[in-house]
């Protein structure tokens, strides 16, 4: 039975006021944190001159030994990452609903190429990357890459695609009109 970590992540969402004719305001992921407690509504962490920062809900970040791979590109890039997966809300309190948090970059893209959803990257706290690598190094099993080989050219004369060729057939048809008319003057 493969074991599945879940921990549980409080997630930090930035409210951003823009000057633009279109919007006033952006959403951004800001942060995540370990040890968060349940997050049942929002909760206004920080204002800070054009933002305001919610802790906006604590999610499970779930660890699956199959998805080590994507793991572990994640942690071998510049900046450890978790990626926090965000959506507009047409129903509640808040405009927008803080779905899912990942530590697969491989998954994290995937997601980001749904048009109806966010991705942001937040810095890993330090304690979560000890984590990860923990888990990794327990589960992680390196896949070996076997090049598949070229299969080998039929010869010309092999290609009948389930006929003969027709050149044969020809052949085979003049034989049969000549022994037909051989067989005819006979008579």
């Amino acid at each position: 039975m493969q074991r599945v970590l879940n921990i549980p992540l409080g997630v930090v969402m930035a409210k951003e006021s823009v000057d633009s004719p279109w919007e006033d305001h952006i959403w951004r992921a800001d942060s995540v944190f370990l040890n968060a407690p349940e997050a049942s509504q929002w909760r206004q962490i920080q204002e800070a001159g054009r933002s305001v920062l919610f802790h906006a809900a604590t999610l499970p970040l779930e660890l699956h030994p199959t998805e080590t791979a994507g793991y572990l590109a994640n942690l071998k890039g510049e900046r450890p990452s978790v990626y926090v997966v965000w959506r507009q809300a047409f129903s509640g309190p808040q405009p927008i609903e803080v779905a899912l948090v990942l530590a697969s970059a491989h998954e994290a893209e995937a997601y980001g190429q749904v048009e109806e959803e966010r991705v942001g990257a937040v810095a890993m706290p330090a304690a979560l990357v000890e984590l990860v690598a923990a888990f990794v190094d327990e589960h992680h099993v390196e896949e070996v890459f076997v090049k598949r080989q070229r299969q080998r050219h039929h010869r010309e004369e092999d290609h009948n695609f389930g006929q003969e060729p027709i050149d044969e057939l020809r052949r085979r048809m003049a034989a049969r009109e000549s022994s037909r008319k051989g067989g005819g003057d006979e008579q």
